[in-house]
């Protein structure tokens, strides 16, 4: 899998820098290179919540030749509108895809400023380009958000290893195992006159309802039927 770093040409806002941090270390990326920012004091931006370590550690370059120059793949991020390119052009759904036919090595995506985004030299300069598909009334992206969605369409890459996931689904009862258990509740329903007022099949209902909004697995299912079975033998 090929390492990204996130490029930043002349930002102009500290706190759409800090964002951009922010994202790649919810992504888990860490190498954030920074050319020529536009405020003095771009490192302290209080939106970076998490990402001090990685702002603290970026880059600050004069060029984007001195960005690029231990990479071998580049990805120009641009809305494409009235421009005339002749690279590659990859949406970012396809990303991943085009990531995988690349050899293990250093890729870049590209990011221009807030205000004009990439210069047409600096696009011409990357090997790609990188387009984020939106409606035509409004091609443009905030810079922290085309970093953000870049960011989480990389974690779709194998190998991203969330904090949290989801769990693995419990090993279901059979429809023949829950019916023995509804079996084994309206016997004990009809021995203590529990909700006599509701026939046999609208007390089969209710707890089939209970049961579809709240799963059991066949463990717990068969600890409640052979509890049932224990109260109906007492009674």
């Amino acid at each position: 899998m090929s390492e990204c770093c996130v490029v930043l040409v002349s930002p102009r806002d500290p706190n759409n820098i800090g964002a951009c941090a922010r994202a790649m270390v919810n992504f888990g990326l860490s190498d954030l290179r920074v050319v020529k920012p536009f405020a003095p004091v771009w490192r302290e931006a209080t939106s970076a919540v998490g990402a001090a370590d990685l702002m603290k550690n970026a880059a600050q370059l004069e060029s984007l030749d001195e960005a690029l120059a231990d990479c071998t793949f580049s990805l120009a991020a641009t809305a494409l509108r009235n421009r005339r390119v002749e690279q590659e052009v990859i949406t970012l759904p396809k990303l991943n895809e085009r990531l995988e036919t690349l050899p293990a090595a250093k890729v870049a995506l590209v990011f221009g400023n807030e205000k004009t985004g990439l210069a047409n030299e600096d696009i011409e300069r990357c090997d790609a380009i990188l387009n984020i598909p939106t409606v035509a009334k409004q091609p443009s992206i905030n810079l922290a958000q085309a970093v953000i969605l870049t960011c989480y369409e990389l974690s779709r890459r194998s190998g991203f290893t969330p904090l949290r996931t989801v769990a693995a689904p419990k090993d279901q009862p059979t429809d023949a195992q829950r019916e023995l258990f509804l079996a084994a509740v309206e016997n004990l329903c009809e021995k203590v006159d529990l909700r006599n007022d509701l026939s046999r099949r609208q007390r089969q209902d209710f707890l089939r309802h209970a049961l579809d909004r709240h799963p059991l697995s066949t463990v717990q299912l068969f600890f409640l039927k052979t509890l049932v079975e224990r109260l109906n033998q007492r009674l």
